[in-house]
């Protein structure tokens, strides 16, 4: 369970007290009063009672338990095929377990090894469904790149942001940050809807869009329109895949990233945990790629000025949390640039 729903392995706490106390108490009492075990005779079965089998019931019901709270507190950002079969999973396991306490001479539990199967199975992702997902990401990076060329861009900002944001959000999620939020499902939708986050750019004009100067209030007004435009062409576009998850993270990706840590951006003028938290991390990576590559309107920037943005933007422009996960990987920044780095070198 924990995995699936990608509760930390660093959040040692957690992992202690919910998992190996109640393992290690059960076990002590099972060893120290294993000679106390009486043998009885049922209608069903032979089998054994006494405090060890009564310890062994309650550590299930705790990790029982605990499955449901954590399913139920990450519910919404877990996929939404996987929920009916952990769903399913909970309420068999549930049914079986208390089957056999107020009936222990059923040995019931025996089918513990179907549970198990089904258990691997959910863990496990779906051939035809991971081949769906190849195809729909590619999909969506050639679509992006399309938008991408129409400003001079031959597609690395796509690409270049994308992995500025897997990096953003598993070193979040690593440190423990936001952790009812960032399941697996849920890193893996972000990572998959950051390249539509300019997808509304198809909208704007080329005179705008290609113009090689500063942009005239008029025309700012026009492009800033770019977010609307993208977030109404998700709704339309990609309602019919049936994965609302993943549609609501490109829906806010796009709508949102230009909104400002102070509530000083656009469109709506959020402001703080008000935004998103995909369209905060999309923030981060969008402004730095954009300040350090070149544009029909300006030269690039170096790395260590795009980094000082990024720091001078800390509680203004930028969540402050991510804005510092993303400056605590500055190596691995600097990698990711020049491997997707369109000019083929590094500018520092």
């Amino acid at each position: 369970m924990l995995k699936i729903t990608g509760i930390i392995k660093h959040q040692r706490k957690v992992v202690i007290i919910s998992i190996w106390l109640p393992y290690i108490i059960n076990a002590f009492i099972l060893v120290t009063n294993i000679g106390n075990l009486e043998y009885r005779h049922g209608n069903y079965s032979n089998y054994s009672m006494g405090v060890s089998a009564y310890t062994c019931f309650a550590m299930i019901a705790i990790y029982e338990f605990f499955s449901i709270v954590i399913f139920l507190k990450r519910w919404k950002y877990i996929d939404k095929y996987k929920r009916s079969a952990i769903g399913t999973f909970l309420l068999i396991l549930i049914l079986i377990s208390s089957y056999q306490m107020i009936v222990p001479d059923s040995l019931i539990s025996s089918v513990i090894v179907v549970i198990i199967i089904l258990g691997i199975f959910i863990n496990m992702e779906a051939p035809s469904h991971m081949e769906l997902e190849q195809y729909k990401k590619e999909l969506v990076f050639a679509y992006a790149n399309i938008i991408e060329s129409r400003d001079g861009s031959t597609g690395g900002h796509v690409k270049r942001t994308s992995k500025y944001v897997e990096l953003i959000v598993n070193d979040l999620k690593l440190n423990g940050y936001f952790n009812q939020i960032l399941t697996k499902d849920y890193i893996d939708n972000i990572v998959k809807a950051a390249p539509m986050h300019d997808i509304g750019k198809i909208s704007i004009p080329d005179s705008i869009l290609q113009k090689p100067g500063k942009l005239t209030d008029e025309e700012f007004d026009i492009m800033k329109k770019h977010t609307i435009y993208g977030a109404q062409l998700v709704r339309k576009s990609l309602s019919k895949l049936g994965d609302s998850q993943y549609i609501d993270i490109v829906y806010d990706t796009v709508l949102y990233h230009h909104e400002k840590w102070n509530g000083k951006g656009y469109p709506e003028g959020l402001k703080e945990n008000e935004i998103p938290l995909c369209a905060r991390i999309m923030a981060v990576a969008d402004v730095f790629d954009a300040v350090v590559e070149k544009r029909c309107y300006r030269e690039a920037m170096t790395l260590e000025q795009g980094f000082s943005i990024i720091e001078d933007g800390i509680g203004n422009s930028f969540d402050p949390v991510i804005a510092k996960s993303f400056l605590s990987n500055k190596d691995k920044v600097i990698e990711i640039h020049n491997q997707f780095n369109e000019n083929n070198g590094s500018t520092l």
